[in-house]
């Protein structure tokens, strides 16, 4: 009897490992574009005080593969449970190029866009929220700021470059 496996009393343990991958996860977010000639900084202490939000400067930029990096600015707002984040759309770097020609060590700049199917957008103000609705109240504070031009919602699901976002 002792070797028939009913009457063994020892019991072996399995450990099961669970993996989310990332292209199961999905991110909820709104997008806003916002068109404006407003420096990064300014942009931030218009929306801070009319939206009475308190977007910071990040520590670190949002760096690219092609060696360029986009400033941000994060708020965390606990009370309503969203996470707010300011980003400029483009970058630009400076590169010298080196001539036998005219223009001699002429400085020139390429410049690279987070959403490159939107260049025409100056920042995006994502808002991480459980539903990706936009109120109306938002859009109109936003356009009561002078220096903004326009301010719209961008369909997040028809973006190519979505992960850009996701950081």
């Amino acid at each position: 009897m002792r070797n028939n496996p009913i009457f063994t009393i020892g019991v072996k343990v399995m450990a099961t490992t669970h993996r989310i991958f990332e292209d199961f996860y999905e991110e909820t977010f709104a997008l806003l574009a916002l068109h404006s000639s407003l420096d990064d900084y300014a942009m931030v202490y218009a929306l801070n005080s009319t939206l009475k939000t308190k977007l910071k400067r990040t520590r670190a930029d949002l760096d690219t593969s092609e060696n360029f990096s986009f400033p941000f600015f994060e708020w965390k707002d606990e009370l309503n449970h969203r996470n707010w984040t300011l980003i400029t759309n483009y970058s630009s770097k400076e590169e010298s190029m080196e001539s036998d020609d005219l223009f001699q060590n002429e400085i020139s700049f390429t410049t690279n866009y987070l959403v490159p199917e939107h260049r025409d957008v100056d920042y995006f103000l994502k808002i991480e929220q459980d539903d990706h609705e936009i109120d109306d109240e938002l859009i109109s504070a936003l356009l009561e700021i002078p220096k903004i031009i326009t301010a719209y919602p961008i369909d997040v699901d028809k973006l190519k470059s979505k992960n850009n976002l996701i950081f």
